[in-house]
């Protein structure tokens, strides 16, 4: 299959795209103040195990569809350069 030079752009652009937004959602849920991710004691709460989970998960999409988008970027470069 191929994928056009948008699509793969886009891919690529989205798993990145994921990474950032959800790297400082984890840095912001680590430092929660407001007592919603950590209870009284310090501990982790229910609300802060689904939404690290739901982070995991969001990592991994995103990298796989960065994945998938960087190499069709890279065999849509090397089918240029090698019909040039």
């Amino acid at each position: 299959m191929k994928l056009s030079r948008p699509v793969s752009w886009f891919l690529l652009a989205f798993g990145a795209w994921s990474w950032v937004i959800w790297t400082t959602f984890v840095k912001n849920l680590w430092q929660d103040g407001s007592g919603l991710a950590f209870d009284d004691a310090g501990d982790p709460t229910g609300y802060f195990w689904v939404h690290l989970m739901l982070a995991v998960t969001s990592f991994l999409l995103g990298t796989a569809v960065g994945v998938i988008g960087f190499r069709g970027v890279r065999a849509l470069r090397r089918t240029a350069g090698g019909s040039a």
